[in-house]
């Protein structure tokens, strides 16, 4: 078994990025910026906006945290997302989710400007994923796959089975993977036998949300095993809880020739593709 380090690949490309920053701010064009909106004190969202932030300064990126109220009205969010929209010194900007629930988020995801949406979650650029296009990828899938990539996993022709089928991850991991020239199952909550669909499987990808959902009775020797899921769990720690993925690591691992851990796995790969889309927005943009 070969564990898929994120922590050490997401550490390689940010070197890579600082490169490329160093070498635009050279050339005269300007130093990346990416904007962060953070409402109300979620603590798993202030923590992530703060490794974001953490990200930006070491690759050379401006960054900038808007903090609101969880009292904002949808009304006045929108407007804050068009301010930015129309900021010519800020080229990408995510919306940290979940928002309140009196806020529509599918509204505020869909009011950022598709040239500035770095999560890849805008109706136009999953249409341009979709149909193979340049555009800014969905931050987990395209971690996933610069994952892949740099541990020289062949794909092509190999069985993938994505299990979730959200729009955040799920769906636009399956168009990835397609394009990566596998065979693609979706399967969800729904699924009726789902073993007799991962039993096949070279690579899973398991997304479902749900704390060791993939057992190793599920999958074949040999798989390529890529765990999405985490899930914050009480325990007796010193932080008082520990991070669970949706694969059960120490029985998976076993049988797996290649797994991702939780944490260090896919979350620092998310958190480099964002870095990743907003230093193409200034390329592109």
């Amino acid at each position: 078994m070969q564990l898929l380090n994120g922590n050490l690949v997401s550490k390689q490309i940010k070197l890579e990025i600082k490169k490329e920053v160093d070498e635009l701010i050279a050339k005269g064009i300007k130093r990346p910026h990416l904007a962060a909106i953070l409402v109300g004190n979620d603590g798993a969202s202030i923590t992530y906006v703060a490794a974001k932030e953490k990200d930006c300064k070491e690759v050379g990126f401006d960054s900038t945290v808007l903090k609101f109220n969880e009292s904002i009205t949808e009304a006045e969010l929108l407007n804050e997302v068009e301010k930015i929209n129309a900021n010519t010194e800020i080229d990408g900007l995510i919306v940290q989710l979940p928002l309140p629930k009196h806020i529509n988020e599918k509204k505020i995801t869909e009011t950022i400007s598709w040239k500035k949406d770095v999560d890849g979650f805008h109706p136009y650029n999953v249409g341009l994923m979709f149909k193979g296009l340049p555009c800014f990828l969905p931050a987990t899938p395209f971690g996933v796959i610069k994952l892949l990539e740099h541990y020289n996993i062949d794909t092509t022709g190999k069985n993938c089975v994505v299990i979730g089928r959200s729009d955040i991850v799920g769906k636009p991991m399956s168009a990835l993977m397609l394009n990566k020239n596998c065979t693609v199952t979706i399967c969800h909550s729904k699924t009726v036998d789902m073993s007799s669909f991962t039993q096949k499987a070279d690579i899973i990808i398991a997304a479902v949300g749900i704390p060791n959902y993939l057992k190793a009775e599920m999958i074949k020797e040999g798989a390529i095993v890529i765990d999405v899921g985490i899930t914050r769990v009480n325990d007796e720690s010193e932080k008082g809880y520990k991070l669970i993925g949706d694969v059960d690591f120490e029985n998976v691992s076993k049988k797996a020739a290649f797994i991702t851990p939780v944490p260090g796995g896919v979350g620092p790969m998310t958190r480099v593709a964002l870095l990743l889309n907003t230093l193409l927005s200034v390329k592109t943009n």
